[in-house]
């Protein structure tokens, strides 16, 4: 297994636990000779681009660095792709950000896209390029129109994770409270080990083609809280503080849930993880990395 990383960054601490299966080659996704010599070196059957600036928030701050890595960033890797060897598979990640506010709830692949991010559009771009080389070319390549998935290895900035963190800190006794923005704000959670089995039943197929990749659940922050709460055995209302200004206002997304109906059908593809394991989840994975932090802790001032 090989992966693509950036020129000249130092460190991977994310990748510690795979290192000896993981072969690290660097490349520019905007440079696609770098590209194209990182397809040759590996010659792989099978290629999957989740390349893109991720937090969605930030997009706004850095537009055109996100435009430049979810758009043209797919396009090149995909001319590499051709110019390399068309027989490889190829995935891209594409997004619920694509819809924006959708015209209809749940969303499938049909539901017309109206992103309104830069990351949306960034996206959308990303999703209809894919369908053109499919279309021009015959290559096979898919999209994975993926709603937000979760996991340990997700940083802090990110809404589940930061709740899990500071659900397991305030159970420890190393923070006394958590701050968030809107509980009323909805998401469709899934786990991003189940998501990742969906990317690549996707390049197992006779036919290329795109597919929502969801939990077709829609849950709502104070949902995410309590349960996380409660796993720790805490009552949430005593420990959490709304901040109105942690709220995103009019670039908060409504009614983005989505309908894995054909990934079920077509793929075969079935979470094993649903929303309270989800958090669950999350929590002990926290927890557990807080205590090792203490225990290291402990050690060091003996």
């Amino acid at each position: 297994m090989a992966g693509v990383v950036r020129p000249g960054t130092a460190s991977y601490d994310n990748l510690v636990p795979i290192a000896d299966r993981l072969e690290l080659l660097e490349a520019d996704l905007l440079d696609e000779p770098s590209l194209v010599a990182a397809l040759e070196s590996v010659q792989p059957e099978e290629v999957y681009n989740l390349a893109s600036p991720s937090f969605v928030p930030a997009s706004w701050d850095r537009p055109v660095e996100t435009a430049r890595f979810a758009a043209v960033g797919a396009t090149s890797l995909l001319e590499a792709i051709r110019a390399t060897d068309p027989a490889i598979r190829f995935y891209q990640s594409s997004s619920s950000e694509i819809f924006g506010e959708p015209r209809e709830s749940p969303q499938t692949e049909t539901t017309p896209p109206e992103p309104v991010t830069p990351y949306g559009v960034a996206k959308a771009y990303a999703h209809f390029i894919v369908h053109s080389y499919r279309r021009r070319y015959g290559l096979y390549a898919c999209s994975g129109i993926l709603y937000n998935h979760e996991s340990p290895r997700r940083p802090l900035e990110f809404l589940p994770r930061k709740v899990a963190h500071g659900a397991a800190s305030i159970s420890l006794g190393l923070q006394d409270e958590l701050v968030l923005g809107d509980l009323d704000a909805r998401r469709d959670w899934g786990y991003a080990g189940d998501y990742v089995c969906a990317m690549w039943l996707m390049l197992q197929q006779d036919e290329p083609g795109d597919y929502v990749v969801s939990s077709g659940e829609s849950h709502s922050v104070r949902e995410l809280v309590q349960c996380a709460f409660t796993h720790v055995g805490l009552d949430w209302q005593e420990h959490v503080r709304v901040d109105p200004a942690l709220q995103r206002g009019p670039a908060e997304l409504h009614r983005l849930v989505g309908d894995p109906t054909k990934a079920r059908q077509t793929l075969g593809w079935e979470p094993e993880v649903d929303f309270t394991r989800l958090v669950r989840l999350l929590v002990d994975a926290d927890v557990s990395r807080l205590r090792s932090g203490e225990a290291a802790t402990s050690i060091e001032r003996q």
